[in-house]
């Protein structure tokens, strides 16, 4: 069916402010932060990375009558299935989720150390 959006259907181990290094795409090899996510479409938007032009046109309003238009560049969401999430030693890993103390806690599988 035209324009029904696909809903993702498993988990999200990627979570805002997690330090992150991208495994596919054209900015392979590059690490950034996590700014956004959205668990619903299975995407995150990660600071300086999936960088897209995007044209705006100037629209006068009344708090700002001369506003500027143009080409602007702005991070768009990637699946979080191109990211891995980086270990203390910034090597990609996978993660898993243990109890520890009774709580859920995200540990590193190469490593161990709690993220």
């Amino acid at each position: 069916m035209p324009g029904k959006k696909k809903v993702f259907e498993g988990k999200l181990f990627i979570k805002k402010g997690d330090t992150v290094i991208v495994i596919a795409g054209k900015d392979k090899g590059r690490t950034g932060e996590v700014t956004r996510s959205y668990p619903r479409s299975g995407k995150v938007v990660v600071a300086g990375i999936n960088m897209v032009t995007k044209h705006e046109k100037a629209q006068p309003t009344a708090a700002d009558p001369n506003p500027v238009g143009g080409r602007i560049t702005v991070e768009a969401p990637m699946l979080a299935c191109k990211l891995a999430l980086v270990n203390k030693d910034g090597k990609p890993t996978r993660i898993r989720v243990e109890v520890r103390d009774g709580k859920k806690v995200r540990v590193a599988v190469k490593g161990g150390e709690v993220i």
